[in-house]
């Protein structure tokens, strides 16, 4: 209801004024009970549209069966408790490798500039999916690692366009049931090992634990990262959802750290001086055009023809390390009076000036300038950093700049971390052996459940709130890797690539802005089928996940913290393996 001036009662004395003193006296009472109700559905994680909307129709209600014990307190595993369930129908066949911000279905409502279409556009609220996306027909549990790193179900990912393609380069070879993986590619005729080898030579710092992380950019399926993790080094392979079909959906299938995404336009999600390494070969990413703002892009993230390229990186502080046949290594500096200084606002490239963080990265444009080393740091580049292992214990000094953090809270959290892994084993068995490959910690802060588990036979994608404070380059200083995101969108990645999903107070973070009911739906689009979510949070909100987690055909069990005493419970989930009807 609108009002106007002239709507608007003047003031008057005597019984009239009395008389307007109760309409007022009612507005307030009104106003004050529609606060308590908008604190109502706040508090309870749904967003305002969930409360005024109609509930659901398909609904089942569960039996008696189904009610927690609370009357137990011990750590005796019990159903989660539920009322009613919300029977979230199937997906299309034709989505079953459906990823909603890099949906080529989506891609002619942008535009063509630097590929751009390729990048993050997620669907708006009306036009998400709610129902659950199906295997292909006769999948299975994929392989385990580390058979997984050199085959996998062809039914799992069922692609032969790559495979018809790249068949020459020995990217893959169909045998059967099952896709190979030869180690090849355009640059490896004689093997991704011995590719690797060679490069080691060249960097020597691949094999004494100087580097630890490092970038592929147009990864293929990942071999290059694959034989890597052997060697103690952590890589992140990074390919588009292109013609190339699903990369990165190999990559993850064959247990290699993979995600989707382009350098174009926005910046990567990763902060800066976070990669000890980056690679390319064969990419087919133009470096020297746009006034090299790719490459501008990879000096951020990253401790045409030759002369081209040897140019435009030396005027952004890199210097020419070492060559042999087609592989060029290239260092980037470190000392600001030697190149860094010599920037300015007018230079070619320019120096970037302080108005944008250099370890902002979730939805943030890319500049055509070079990002020097921070001036908060005393100590810079790779000699500055300790190698591999004892660098993951280590608080580094970027903890000093994150809000609310210090070397003493990170000791805290490490130490925190040690004992809920060992608590966690006991709870899911499969934590530490090889039923269980891909991880994905959801809400991280510094890593800690990812360095409670390097001795596994895992890798864990550890998550920062692009909303929180930014402690993602304290994960990358510990030698570990992850990525900015917001929950309220969906993940960049494939379905059914993790085995493992692990948040702790997730909702209790973010239910403000994100609906409870599309981060489960997205969960379980990511996570593969006979896979495992661990879900720590209040009683309150595990309450809330179990109806819909049954409605995901997801079989939970709540279960005591380490501390019997914590308000906190812990809800072990398992993924159950379906064949869609379609």
């Amino acid at each position: 209801m609108k009002y106007s001036k002239e709507d608007k009662p003047e003031r008057a004395g005597g019984a009239g004024a009395g008389s307007r003193a109760v309409p007022v006296a009612l507005v307030v009472i009104v106003l004050c009970a529609f606060s308590f109700y908008l604190g109502g559905i706040y508090s309870t994680g749904l967003g305002l549209l969930d409360a005024i909307q109609p509930a659901p129709t398909a609904l089942v209600t569960l039996g008696a069966g189904t009610t927690a014990r609370h009357s137990s307190d011990d750590d005796q595993a019990r159903p989660a408790s539920t009322a009613a369930v919300v029977a979230f129908p199937e997906c299309p066949a034709d989505l079953q490798d459906y990823t909603p911000c890099t949906d080529p279905k989506r891609w002619r409502r942008y535009g063509n500039y630097r590929l751009s279409f390729m990048e993050r556009h997620c669907p708006p609220p009306p036009d998400r999916q709610q129902c659950l996306v199906p295997p292909p027909k006769g999948y299975k549990p994929p392989i385990r690692w580390p058979k997984s790193k050199d085959q996998c179900w062809y039914r799992n990912v069922p692609y032969d366009w790559i495979n018809s393609q790249k068949s020459n380069q020995h990217w893959l070879v169909k045998e059967g049931d099952r896709f190979r993986f030869p180690g090849g590619g355009t640059m490896f005729p004689n093997g991704v090992g011995a590719y690797v080898d060679l490069m080691q030579d060249l960097v020597p710092g691949m094999r004494d634990g100087t580097v630890r992380t490092a970038l592929d950019t147009g990864c293929g399926v990942a071999s290059w990262g694959g034989d890597l993790l052997g060697r103690g080094i952590l890589t992140v392979s990074l390919a588009p959802r292109d013609n190339h079909e699903a990369q990165v959906q190999f990559a993850l299938e064959r247990g290699i750290p993979a995600i989707l995404g382009i350098i174009s336009t926005q910046r990567l999600p990763f902060p800066s001086a976070a990669f000890d390494m980056a690679h390319c070969s064969r990419c087919l990413i133009p470096w020297t055009e746009f006034g090299g703002l790719y490459l501008l892009e990879i000096h951020r993230a990253q401790k045409a023809d030759f002369d081209r390229l040897k140019k435009t990186l030396a005027s952004m502080c890199f210097k020419l390390y070492n060559v042999k046949g087609d592989i060029a290594v290239w260092q980037k500096s470190t000392d600001a009076t030697a190149c860094y200084d010599k920037l300015t606002p007018i230079t070619t490239p320019a120096k970037c000036d302080d108005s944008v963080d250099p370890d902002a990265a979730w939805y943030v444009p890319m500049r055509s300038c070079v990002t020097p080393p921070s001036a908060k740091y005393k100590k810079l580049g790779l000699n500055a950093t300790p190698k591999w292992p004892q660098r993951l214990t280590v608080a580094p000094e970027r903890i000093n700049v994150v809000p609310g953090s210090s070397a003493a809270a990170f000791k805290q959290d490490d130490a925190r971390w040690k004992l809920r892994a060992k608590h966690y084993k006991t709870l899911l068995p499969a934590l530490g052996s090889d039923k269980i490959r891909n991880v994905m910690d959801m809400n991280t802060v510094y890593g800690g459940f990812a360095g409670s588990l390097i001795k596994d036979p895992v890798w864990v994608m550890n998550v920062v709130s692009s909303y929180g404070p930014n402690s993602l380059g304290v994960v990358y200083d510990r030698g570990l890797i992850g990525v900015n995101h917001d929950w309220c969108e969906a993940f960049s990645t494939y379905p059914r690539t993790y085995d493992l999903l692990h948040l702790d107070g997730l909702f209790t973070a973010e239910s403000h802005r994100c609906e409870m009911k599309f981060v489960l739906l997205e969960m379980d689009r990511i996570l593969r089928p006979t896979g495992y979510a661990i879900i720590r949070e209040s009683t309150y909100f595990l309450d809330s996940v179990a109806p819909i987690a049954k409605g995901m055909r997801w079989s939970c069990e709540k279960h005591n913290t380490e501390n019997k005493a914590d308000k906190d419970k812990i809800l072990i989930c398992q993924k159950k393996l379906w064949a869609g009807k379609q």
